[in-house]
């Protein structure tokens, strides 16, 4: 009797983990897609990959003020480069990056201020940060692109306030 009690705990202490760590799983998933609003993006963010350069805002990549203190930039990863390549903000500004590929997937980190996206084509991407020190901060491409995927950089100039 006491063998079969000590067996069916055995059991119990194996079956509880299986069952609770999917449950975990589950939670964590439902709490980032929406609690947090981490999710693949909608219609709206994607595009026709082929007509990135004739749809706006990429139609004219390069850095737009769009309130007191904020900017957004917009980025066009192609092979082996960035359009623009240099970005010029005053410091303390906020700089929402919005991006995409014409090609492949490239990367988009920018380390010292927290920046790291995936470029995919026909996805546009987005994250806002903000400079409070002024210097230059280089971007890179992080996902092999091809032969000179080493070439693919760029930087961000935050400029002092005067």
């Amino acid at each position: 009797m006491k063998n079969n009690t000590t067996l069916y705990l055995y059991e119990l202490a194996w079956m509880l983990p299986s069952v609770a760590l999917p449950v975990g799983m589950l939670a964590a998933l439902l709490v980032t897609a929406f609690g947090a609003h981490i999710h693949l993006p909608g219609k709206t963010g994607q595009i026709d990959p082929a007509q990135v350069t004739q749809t706006a805002p990429f139609d004219a990549p390069g850095i737009v003020e769009t309130g007191p203190g904020q900017y957004e930039a917009r980025i066009v990863a192609g092979i082996w480069v960035f359009n623009p390549t240099e970005i010029r903000v005053p410091e303390g500004s906020e700089v929402t990056f919005v991006a995409t590929s014409l090609d492949v997937i490239h990367g988009f980190f920018l380390p010292h201020a927290d920046v790291n996206m995936m470029l995919i084509p026909g996805q546009i991407a987005r994250i806002t940060t903000r400079f409070k020190q002024a210097g230059t901060y280089p971007f890179i491409c992080h996902e092999y692109c091809g032969l000179s995927h080493h070439t693919m950089a760029g930087k961000v100039i935050v400029e002092p306030r005067s």
